[in-house]
Parts: C-alpha cells; structure tokens; sequence
C-alpha cells in the first residue's frame, strides 16, 4: 500500500518562551486542556477525575528513568560524555542492571571525534576506597556506538549508573540537568528501570490524586515500556511515512490484560508511551490469530497493525491473548515495538481517550494526536498557544475523548 504524509502539515510556530524548562511547585497544578468532541475547555490537571467519564481505567507506563548520562575522559583529559540507550549484552534490561564487573550498551557518544581508541574512564570514591569506571567503543552502528564498560567498585551497573550517572533531561530544554530533575523527571509511580526519557504525561499525577481518584471509582493499571532515545527524533523527511521508527521494549502482565478486557470501551491511555504499548497488544494478538503464537521475539513492525483487517476488534484482540496467556501459563509478555501511529487512517482499538503533554512540530508524537483527533489538532494547538500552555516535557497537559 501506498503511504504518503507530508510532514509540512504538522508543523507549527513555537516559540522558545513557551517551552516549559523546569516543572511547575506542585505537579498537579499544571492546567488541563479538555478536548472532547471539537469543543475546549481549560481545568487544572487536579480536576481530572472530574473531567474524565466516570469508571474510566487509568493506564500507566511505570518506567523509571535510569541516570544515563556518565561524564567521563580520556588520559589526555579530553571530555567524552557517554549516554547509555540500551543494553547490549547481556541484552536483557533486568540482567544488564544486575551485573557486576563488566558489560555493554548501546551508546550515543558526545565528543566522538576525541575517542577514535583506547578507553575513556572516571575515578570515583566508594565507601572510602579509590575505584574506577572503564569504557571502550567496540562496535560502530553509525549514531550510536556499542561500549564495553568494566568496574572496580563492587556495585551492580543500575547501581553505578545511579551514583555516577546523570538524568538525561530531553536536549530541548537547553541546560544542564540540576537536582530538581532527580525527582520531578520521574512520575510518582516508576519502578522498573530501563527509560531514557520520562513518560512525561504521568508527571502531574501525585499520589493524593491517585488516591482522590480511586475513591471515585477510577481503576489504574500499568504497562511498562521503556522509553528511548529515538522518542526526541526529528521527522527529517518530507514525506513522514519513509521516516524509520525507533523500536521500543514493553511488558504487559497477564492481570492487565484481563483488566483491559473487563474495561474495554472505557480505557484512558496516559501519554503516547501507554498508548504505543496498548495498541501493540492488537498485532500480538492478529498474530496470535493467525499463527497460534505472539511471536513475541518479532518487533512489531512500523505498518504491521494497519494490514489488520478492520472486522477485528479491540475486544476480540484482548480476548485471544488473554486466553493464550491462560492456556500457556504466562503471568507476563515481553515484546519490542516500532509502530507509527499517524492519520493515515489508524484505527484505535484499545484506547478510548488520551491524557498527553503538547508534542513538539513535525513529530512523531504529533502525528499520533493527529491520528487520534483528526483535523482538529490544529484547534486544540492553536487554543494552547493563545492560552499561555506551557509546552513540551515539562509543561501542561491534555486530555482528548473523542
């Protein structure tokens, strides 16, 4: 099938004072864009359980942002900053996070050109003794760099990365992170670490609206889905659908499945991240379908869910993995996914309604709000510039029912 989307057509103005640069006092202060239907309303995020329709099932991407960011140098003194994407071997984000002594990432390397050979490295103090951090390139994929890591210190890499490492604020916000971001560029609920961005929609939820919520009949589940690089990308062709997605690793537990399918025609996807991952069961489950298995070690691919005839639905996909998750034993499945979610007539299958941040121009994430409010992103856009919102990672957020 021919597919075409000019990118041009998702772009808007938006000028640097409207980008959000640090969070606001209180979290769920920030203000609500309510779309529901071509008509705006402005709330406070605080006012969510008011807005949304009442029995509604919250889903959560429960991510934690790992410190993926390691200054380190060369023994000329040279500065190389290494940004830790994903584990190489062993590839398993649980292991990786686990070994002692030694192991290898995926890589974005800055001041590349100062690291042609050798390793780069940083002394570090642990519990009184003098310990050191080694890298070495030992692979090349063109932007990013396979690197070997070894250490002295007798600690886990999840917990080197936490005591040497930086949170990777997104390269938007044009300043270095700062103490701040330790705890406001995580959501409350994060647990599993693997991200290297935050699944920024969950920032305005505190633990007394969760909890405000519930008491008024709200269910909450969650997902996990980590969170790359690749999510701050630039669409840098014209035509968005030769764009090439990143791929993402997710897990849904056997419980949520059968949550969603109790509350399906009534789930709220919280950020793009939640809805990537909800969306990706339906090609499990066509594959499920025609197979007899998830295939689950196949990244799903960029298209693979429009080639999904329409007559199966969001209900039915729950049900077939549901059951297969029951007849085979399986608590949980793990599954990568690079879907691309754009106007060019996806049909939402598992997600009624949208909480979600403003995306930058010409973005993927764009396209996924276009893809699920049509035509009228362009109101919901125009109304937030000329409303004082405040865009981006840190700043305001939307909910969309269509």
């Amino acid at each position: 099938m021919e597919r075409h989307i000019d990118i041009s057509e998702y772009d808007y103005p938006l000028p640097e004072e409207r980008i959000a640069r640090f969070p606001l006092a209180e979290r769920s202060a920030s203000k609500l864009l309510v779309w529901q239907a071509g008509t705006i309303e402005e709330r406070h995020f605080s006012d969510l359980g008011e807005v949304l329709p009442a029995g509604q099932l919250l889903v959560f991407n429960n991510t934690r942002v790992i410190r993926a960011r390691i200054i380190m140098h060369k023994p000329s003194g040279a500065r190389v900053e290494v940004f830790c994407l994903e584990p190489h071997d062993p590839a398993d984000y649980e292991r990786a996070f686990a070994v002692t002594g030694s192991c290898t990432w995926n890589c974005i390397v800055g001041n590349l050109k100062k690291w042609k050979e050798g390793c780069v490295a940083i002394d570090f103090d642990y519990e009184g003794r003098a310990e050191q951090l080694r890298a070495w390139r030992v692979g090349d994929e063109g932007r990013e760099q396979t690197v070997r890591f070894e250490w002295t210190a007798p600690m886990t890499f999840g917990q080197l990365l936490e005591y040497l490492g930086r949170i990777p604020i997104p390269p938007y916000l044009n300043r270095e992170s700062e103490e701040i971001d330790n705890t406001r560029y995580q959501t409350v609920y994060s647990k599993i670490e693997g991200s290297v961005a935050a699944p920024t929609a969950g920032l305005h939820f505190t633990p007394e609206l969760i909890a405000q919520m519930e008491a008024r009949g709200f269910g909450f589940e969650e997902v996990t889905l980590h969170v790359g690089a690749g999510t701050f990308l630039p669409v840098k062709e014209e035509d968005a659908a030769r764009h090439a997605m990143h791929t993402e690793h997710f897990e849904v537990r056997r419980p949520t499945v059968a949550a969603l399918l109790e509350k399906w025609g009534a789930v709220t996807a919280v950020g793009t991240t939640s809805v990537r991952t909800l969306e990706s069961l339906a090609a499990l489950a066509w594959r499920i379908r025609r197979t007899g298995s998830p295939d689950a070690e196949r990244v799903i691919g960029q298209w693979e869910l429009y080639d999904i005839p329409s007559s199966f639905t969001g209900r039915e996909a729950l049900e077939t993995l549901l059951r297969y998750m029951e007849e085979h034993g399986l608590d949980r499945l793990k599954a990568a996914t690079q879907i691309m979610i754009t106007p060019l007539g996806y049909e939402f299958r598992i997600v009624r309604n949208i909480v979600t941040n403003f995306h930058q121009p010409s973005s993927t994430l764009l396209l996924l709000v276009a893809a699920y409010a049509g035509e009228e992103w362009r109101h919901i856009y125009d109304y937030a510039l000329t409303h004082d919102f405040r865009f981006l990672s840190y700043g305001d957020s939307s909910v969309l029912m269509r």
